[in-house]
């Protein structure tokens, strides 16, 4: 008998070492998927093919995939990326601007979207990642005196940004991911007057960027900018 509990003892010991160890493995592997998500999001190598850093004859050189409609910058922020737009909404949730996978994905035009930045409304998603990467500071913006701060930026069209426009935030809310008239390009005509019941003007073409609240898989967080000509 006591031969018997030694042995179930043993077995026992294995099975929590064994459950340990996973759970350890787990862990080292959550740790590292972390790490890998920021590193590649972080990775700001593009910058160096910025169309107002590089001149005519290297554009079509960059190793950005000619997917590339335009350039995105906040002043104050860490937004300053390409934007893509794929066939889909779906084609740069994974992929960086080199067309490569990555689970941090790139800042996308809706497909639906002219790519030169024509129509009234036009919409640009991205990953809301930790410390204000990709999208991770917009939920900064539902903050009023945040939104005035930083409220400038810059829009470069195309891979050679010929065509540039100036950026002014000016408003920020949360939103159902299922809100069509949000998220619908050609539906723009009921958030125009949703944002003129806020006491928003609408007579300029305006940008939405989006991105997801947190883990709240269902909630997004919206900041509109509309797009002006320089001056």
């Amino acid at each position: 008998m006591k031969t018997f509990w030694k042995t179930m003892n043993i077995i026992y010991e294995k099975i929590m070492l064994g459950i340990f160890l996973i759970a350890l493995l787990i862990v080292v592997y959550a740790l590292y998927d972390t790490w890998y998500v920021f590193d590649h999001a972080n990775d700001k190598s593009y910058r160096n093919y910025k169309p107002d850093r590089v001149n005519a004859d290297s554009v079509n050189e960059s190793p950005i995939t000619q997917d590339m409609v335009g350039w995105i910058t906040i002043d104050d922020t860490n937004i300053d990326y390409p934007v893509m737009q794929g066939e889909d909404n779906t084609a740069y949730l994974n992929r960086d601007p080199y067309g490569q996978y990555s689970l941090a994905g790139s800042i996308f035009l809706d497909c639906r979207n002219n790519r030169a930045f024509t129509d009234p409304y036009s919409v640009v998603y991205g990953h809301h990642l930790e410390y204000g990467v990709m999208f991770g500071a917009l939920d900064e913006y539902l903050d009023e005196e945040y939104l005035e701060a930083h409220s400038r930026g810059k829009l470069l069209v195309g891979r050679d940004g010929k065509v540039t426009y100036d950026l002014q935030v000016f408003y920020a809310m949360e939103a159902d991911a299922k809100d069509e008239f949000i998220f619908d390009p050609g539906n723009y005509e009921e958030l125009y007057a949703f944002l003129e019941d806020k006491g928003q003007d609408t007579s300029h073409r305006i940008l939405c960027l989006s991105t997801c609240a947190g883990d709240v898989s269902s909630t997004r967080i919206v900041v509109f900018a509309y797009i002006l000509d320089v001056k």
